[in-house]
């Protein structure tokens, strides 16, 4: 079983709007929703591929119910802590403008307090001897621990579980000082914490806080990085395939842990990554793959190896 944490779920929402007129009424003429936050896609895409997966998050009100309900209906198993408000709703504008269409906005989400941590750190827990890999991914609610991923990472080593972090700000500077096995960051995020966007760098930056680096560019792919080998892997996918890019590399996360927890190749853990990205590409519901395009995917990646 592979166990997703997704501390601050949402609602992500097209939401179709024609065009965006400050100090002025605008209406949104349609919404379509689905489950999300980093956690849940990576937890949908692995439930998708026909693996075990378990996903723990902080629930909140009628969203959060909305949400787990929707992660059960595709197999995903649920638990965690029930907190007052609601979870937070994502906006993807659709529009024919073109300096709105894709614009996302955010919700701030629930708050938690102390017990509401302790009681997620006692779940973690328990969850974490079940587990054969694990997935830490995305932002926390308002006023959690500043080094929230850094105390579960710190449980899951005492274990000897291997954990896969995609997160920024100041859960990464922390959760880095603890270290931990892999790192998943794209070139904007990279550039954030070391200066620069090849993995060479990011390499030599990390040092030995982190075994495992996977650095995506978008369409140009990504690179892995482990001991001394160094992976590039791409699709050459025609943008007029692509529907939506949002939750690719949280699909892109899933597909990176399922080819690790099954031991393959870093050829191939490549391979599964880059073709779970891809495939969610192909799709209008927002962070979430099929299996059957992900199986096409697997046959179109190039690998280039190097050191």
């Amino acid at each position: 079983m592979i166990l997703n944490l997704c501390p601050n779920p949402s609602i992500d929402s097209y939401a179709r709007i024609p065009d965006f007129k400050l100090g002025e009424v605008n209406r949104i003429s349609a919404l379509e929703d689905y489950p999300g936050g980093k956690g849940v896609h990576v937890a949908l895409a692995i439930a998708e591929l026909g693996f075990s997966s378990k996903l723990l998050g902080f629930w909140a009100g009628g969203s959060g119910d909305w949400i787990i309900q929707e992660c059960k209906t595709k197999k995903v198993e649920i638990d965690g802590v029930n907190i007052r408000g609601n979870n937070r709703k994502c906006y993807t504008f659709i529009s024919e403008n073109t300096k709105l269409h894709h614009t996302e906005l955010l919700e701030p989400g629930p708050k938690i307090n102390h017990s509401h941590f302790e009681e997620f750190i006692t779940l973690f827990n328990r969850e974490v001897t079940k587990a054969e890999f694990i997935c830490m991914s995305g932002s926390w609610p308002a006023e959690s621990p500043n080094d929230g991923y850094a105390q579960l990472i710190e449980i899951a080593k005492k274990y000897h579980k291997k954990v896969i972090l995609d997160c920024t700000g100041i859960q990464l500077q922390n959760a880095l000082k603890e270290g931990f096995f892999g790192i998943h960051l794209n070139h904007h995020e990279a550039k954030t914490i070391c200066g620069a966007t090849d993995i060479r760098t990011l390499r030599e930056f990390l040092g030995d806080k982190v075994q495992f680096i996977v650095l995506t560019k978008g369409a140009e792919g990504l690179e892995l990085a482990y001991r001394d080998e160094i992976i590039k892997a791409k699709i050459s996918l025609p943008p007029s395939q692509v529907i939506s890019t949002v939750g690719s590399g949280d699909c892109l996360t899933a597909g990176i842990a399922l080819a690790l927890n099954q031991k393959l190749k870093l050829s191939e853990i490549a391979t599964w990554g880059v073709a779970c990205g891809t495939a969610n590409c192909l799709n209008k519901e927002l962070g979430m793959l099929k299996k059957q395009d992900v199986e096409k995917m697997l046959k179109q990646v190039q690998i280039e190896t190097y050191e």
